[in-house]
């Protein structure tokens, strides 16, 4: 699927998720997914691609879940449980791939966070989410990742890290969506290429 549905945008968590469900019902097992974050992880470095290993679902602890109200039983059960959401051998997999295609200088893993959006987050609320063990911040995926693993979905999520965050409340630096274009244009075809070689493995 090329692009996404974004709850800033004002669509409804359902809608945002959507998608899923129809690649579930068209037989699909596999979802990888693709991001573009604000590092928080200060090793790293703009232009990294990070392998998302776990993530932590901020709109949940608010109650914005595409899980809530009434179960379909069709997909999975009531209460899915989320700490593999990320499968650990696609991870391998992928580290592997980007070992072979040379790209593992700036391969990274970590924790993602989701955001709403559609601001860019405060110096305050980027030191917090490092407390928390965030290591990149964004404002998509999660939602998704939620929904495959409800319906029995394989999960393998990147994030290219576009910017670093602000954390210095003397710091000038202000994060620019140019920026994050800029980078997410540098290095769309390496990431291309290590998708498309890592599912000629599946």
């Amino acid at each position: 699927m090329q692009g996404r549905f974004h709850f800033y945008e004002g669509h409804s968590i359902a809608k945002v998720t959507y998608p899923v469900r129809v690649f579930y019902l068209l037989g699909v097992d596999t979802l990888i997914v693709t991001n573009a974050a604000g590092g928080l992880n200060p090793k790293f470095n703009v232009g990294d691609i990070m392998l998302i290993r776990d993530h932590i679902n901020l709109p949940g602890f608010a109650g914005i879940n595409p899980l809530c109200g009434q179960n379909d039983d069709r997909f999975g059960n009531r209460f899915p449980c989320m700490s593999d959401a990320y499968d650990r051998d696609l991870l391998r997999l992928a580290q592997e791939t980007a070992q072979e295609q040379g790209c593992a200088a700036f391969l990274q893993q970590g924790v993602y966070c989701m955001l709403a959006g559609p601001m860019y987050e405060t110096v305050a609320e980027c030191r917090a989410l490092r407390i928390l063990g965030a290591e990149a911040v964004g404002m998509s995926t999660v939602p998704e990742v939620v929904l495959a693993r409800h319906c029995g979905l394989r999960v393998l999520g990147f994030s290219l890290i576009t910017n670093k965050v602000v954390t210095d409340y003397e710091s000038t630096e202000r994060v620019s969506h140019n920026e994050v274009l800029e980078t997410t244009r540098m290095r769309t075809k390496d990431l291309q290429k290590l998708v498309s070689n890592l599912l000629s493995k599946l």
